[in-house]
């Protein structure tokens, strides 16, 4: 079966008192829409549509990465409406899934439950609620089969009274979804064209309907507001908690965990309060990810202790190294292994070799560091002079005394030592000690001036 994905996006989403398109609003750092989208291709979807509207060029230019077929909806008259200007472009031949840009979390194997029941039918996901205000109703007749949906306000009292409701994702064949839509009128009290009349028909010309209900009731929810913004978001950001420790990632307090990109995580990880991992995240087996740390688009090995209070973005960290406490690495840093950054240091677009440690207190950018090199306290690469960057090489075994500054370009050779307080700017040979301080002098008789009375 060849598939169709209409997205709906074209609401306006006046409930999130923005000026940005409710389908660009963010769950997991990623657009409400793009979520979606994503589903539709795990499906196995060959076109994309969607459907757009309110804020239709900041919507296309977020989502230009999207491989869709872009349809505007210029006045919002109902999802029938929405879904009548997807048609022209459809491949009528395929089955159609309607999805709906707001409705971030409904998972792949509900949707796939829902296709798997068409045999060239029309088919509906349903949802029981135990407080159905608002929602359509699904009306069965006496053998159970559905005749029809109700929207909450031209329902009667014991239509109100039903639980089933519906969805809104439906799917059914191509053609045979056009004709349906092709009869449909607006005479309701909202003088909308309601996806949902085509069930009523349907039903009146003996085409079957089949429905497929979700438990998840979160897989269905539209997000209207903030506040169901926020509730999707700690309902999204548990169950990516909890498939990681089923998997054997041990994490502190689910609650307090943030997920937002994809990750990679071995067993035996530990994960403590408050951290976030965005972008493409890997952590090798036995890492440790200390509290209130953020770790982006970076590669951690095996058994690499990352203390608390670290920002860690494009990096590579090789196994059993070190890091922190509150240590900064920036992009293009390499650490290899078992090499150590300690509190307060921040490294950017270096190379850090095997064993070497940069304890406290310093900046490394523009480097290429050795093995088994040792940095002091307050040591400074002066990599930038104004206008451009210059890079520092440090080789092997080098000793680097605390508050040294390293001025850019130059290179220390290996086994060299550079005596603490020095400031260097010419190279160093090899297993050299070089000493840049002026002479201490101690002067008798000296008073400390006073202040005047």
């Amino acid at each position: 079966m060849s598939l169709s994905v209409v997205i709906l996006a074209a609401g306006k989403g006046t409930r999130m008192k923005s000026q940005v398109p409710k389908v660009l609003h963010k769950l997991a750092h990623k657009p409400l829409l793009e979520h979606v989208y994503d589903t539709a291709i795990q499906l196995g979807a060959e076109q994309v549509v969607v459907v757009y509207g309110h804020g239709g060029e900041d919507v296309k230019e977020a989502c230009a990465h999207f491989k869709a077929d872009w349809v505007e909806q210029e006045e919002q008259l109902g999802t029938g409406h929405a879904v009548m200007q997807a048609l022209p472009v459809l491949n009528l031949d395929n089955e159609i899934l309607v999805l709906y840009g707001d409705v971030p979390l409904t998972s792949v194997n509900t949707l796939s439950n829902l296709l798997n029941l068409n045999n060239d039918e029309l088919s509906l996901l349903t949802v029981i609620l135990d407080e159905p205000t608002g929602y359509g109703r699904i009306i069965r007749n006496e053998s159970g089969k559905v005749i029809s949906i109700v929207e909450q306000k031209d329902a009667n009292q014991d239509q109100l009274a039903i639980c089933e409701v519906n969805t809104g994702i439906l799917s059914c064949n191509g053609h045979k979804l056009q004709r349906l839509l092709n009869q449909i009128d607006n005479n309701n009290s909202q003088s909308e064209y309601y996806l949902t009349d085509i069930f009523k028909l349907a039903a009146g010309q003996g085409i079957p309907i089949n429905t497929s209900n979700t438990e998840n009731k979160y897989e269905v929810e539209g997000i209207n507001d903030r506040l169901q913004l926020a509730k999707l978001e700690r309902i999204h950001q548990k169950n990516i908690a909890e498939k990681l420790m089923q998997s054997g990632v041990s994490i502190a307090d689910p609650s307090r965990l943030d997920i937002r990109g994809d990750v990679e995580i071995e067993n035996d990880v530990f994960i403590d309060v408050n951290v976030i991992l965005q972008g493409k995240v890997k952590l090798g087996s036995g890492t440790i990810i200390g509290a209130n740390s953020i770790i982006s688009d970076s590669d951690i090995a095996a058994n690499v202790k990352i203390k608390p209070n670290c920002i860690i973005e494009n990096v590579t960290v090789h196994s059993n190294c070190e890091i922190g406490p509150f240590a900064r690495l920036r992009p293009e840093t390499i650490l290899s292994e078992g090499a150590k950054v300690g509190n307060f240091v921040e490294v950017k677009k270096s190379n850090i070799g095997k064993g070497s440690k940069i304890n406290h207190l310093s900046y490394i950018g523009d480097t290429e560091m050795g093995e088994d090199v040792n940095v002091g306290a307050g040591t400074i690469t002066c990599n930038y002079d104004g206008a451009n960057k210059h890079k520092t090489i440090i080789g092997d075994k080098v000793f680097i005394g605390s508050d040294t500054q390293l001025v850019a370009p130059v290179i220390i050779a290996e086994g060299a030592t550079i005596g603490a307080g020095a400031t260097i700017t010419k190279d160093v040979e090899a297993d050299k000690l070089v000493i840049s301080r002026a002479p201490q002098k101690s002067i008798n008789g000296w008073k400390r001036p006073e202040k005047n009375k």
